[in-house]
């Protein structure tokens, strides 16, 4: 069989964007059991209630739900069970020293195979106010605005 090649994105965390600010962001592999990685090979994966820690050391992914393979058999793993992250020391020491300020969290982003190897992308991220939000949306409605308009005067449409 062929070696895998490029990146397969499995599941992505659009809420995260939505409700933190992303100050970083890092990648990051997973120590998996089998049953994981074919649930994951078929596309289920939930990163909306996920969470990262570090703790001894080890950064550690929680409150992600990987469901459990269907033709798995009592080797099946735990569903929602923390999964060790596979980060470089120098990034998790910079980690350890960000997540002692205050306000700031570890959230999954995305989920991907990155030539066949499950990764993670978490991102350093310090959560928003309700009024943040709206001003993100109207800023970013601004913009989408700003663009038509500008297409629309160039294709000579103009209003």
């Amino acid at each position: 069989m062929p070696k895998e090649r490029g990146r397969k994105l499995i599941a992505q965390n659009k809420k995260a964007r939505h409700d933190f600010d992303i100050l970083e962001t890092y990648e990051a592999g997973m120590v998996l059991v089998g049953t994981e990685v074919k649930s994951l090979r078929a596309g289920r994966a939930t990163l909306t209630d996920g969470y990262a820690t570090v703790d001894d050391g080890e950064v550690w992914l929680r409150g992600v739900h990987i469901p459990e393979y269907d033709p798995g058999t009592w080797t099946n793993h735990e569903p929602r069970r923390a999964r060790k992250l596979l980060l470089h020391r120098a990034e998790i020491s910079k980690l350890i020293g960000k997540t002692r300020e205050s306000g700031l969290t570890l959230v999954p982003l995305s989920m991907y195979f990155s030539d066949g190897r499950a990764k993670v992308e978490i991102g350093l991220a310090r959560g928003r106010k309700a009024h943040d939000k709206r001003a993100v949306i109207a800023e970013r409605e601004a913009k989408r605005e700003a663009s038509r308009s500008l297409g629309r005067i160039r294709k000579g449409m103009a209003e």
